[in-house]
C-alpha cells in the first residue's frame, strides 16, 4: 500500500503488486516522470491507482513457486543486492534462506557475495548457459568459499540442478525456509524459463 505525493497533492490507498520499498520509490518516480512529460499537469488519482495496480515486473522480486517459496530477482550489483536483501527480509523473513547465485564475470562479484552472505544461510553457486560472459562455477565457488566459508557453499554446474538442490535444502529447512535466485539478469531469465508455469503465459504476453 502506497501514498504518493503527486502534482495535485497526495494520493493514498494505492496498491502496487510488487515487493520491496525500492519498488515503491520506482513507482513514485514513474508517476513524477509522466506528470513532467505532461508539463507538470497532475494525473487523476484513479488513473494513478489503475496504472500501479496493473504493474507486472517479471523476475523483480517475483514469486515463481510455492512450497517451498522460490523468489527471482535480477539484482546484479551491490546497490541492487542491498535493495533485494532488504525487501526479502521485509516481505518474507525466510529462515533459512537458500540462495542460488550465478554472476557475470565483469561484475563486482565479491561485493554481491558480501551482501548475500548477510542473509543467505547456504549459497548454491552455478553458472549461466546462454552466454560466455558468465563467471565459471569453479571460480564462483572459490570466491564464495572465501566469503561464506566452505561449509555454507554448494555447487551445481547447471541452473536446473541448482534449483533442484536448493529446493531440497529448503525442504529440509522446514516451513519457514525459502529460496532466492539472484546475481544476474541472465540467470534470472534462465531460471524463470524453467520455473514459470504454462498458465502464466497470458500475463507474460501482456507484459511483452
Amino acid at each position: 500500500m502506497l501514498r504518493l505525493d503527486a502534482a495535485d497533492g497526495p494520493v493514498g490507498d494505492l496498491v502496487l503488486p510488487l515487493f520491496g520499498a525500492h519498488m515503491a520509490e520506482n513507482a513514485a518516480v514513474a508517476v513524477a516522470a509522466v506528470e513532467a512529460f505532461l508539463g507538470g499537469r497532475g494525473l487523476a488519482p484513479e488513473v494513478i491507482a489503475e496504472g500501479l495496480a496493473a504493474v507486472i515486473a517479471p523476475a523483480r522480486m517475483e514469486v515463481v513457486r510455492r512450497s517451498p517459496t522460490v523468489v527471482l530477482d535480477t539484482c546484479h550489483n551491490p546497490h541492487g543486492a542491498r535493495a533485494t536483501i532488504a525487501a526479502m527480509a521485509e516481505a518474507f523473513a525466510f529462515n533459512p534462506l537458500i540462495g542460488i547465485v550465478a554472476v557475470m564475470a565483469d561484475k563486482d562479484v565479491d561485493g554481491l557475495l558480501q551482501i548475500f552472505e548477510q542473509e543467505m544461510s547456504t549459497i548454491v553457486v552455478t553458472q549461466v548457459s546462454s552466454t560466455s560472459r558468465g563467471l565459471p562455477v569453479d571460480q564462483l565457488r572459490a570466491r564464495a568459499a572465501e566469503i561464506f566459508g566452505p561449509d555454507r557453499v554448494r555447487v551445481a554446474a547447471k541452473m536446473d540442478d541448482a534449483i533442484e538442490l536448493a529446493v531440497a535444502l529448503a525442504d529440509q529447512g522446514g516451513p519457514t525456509a525459502g529460496v532466492l535466485i539472484a546475481g544476474s539478469v541472465i540467470a534470472a531469465g534462465e531460471a524463470r524459463a524453467l520455473l514459470v508455469r504454462a498458465d502464466h503465459g497470458a500475463a507474460e504476453e501482456e507484459w511483452r
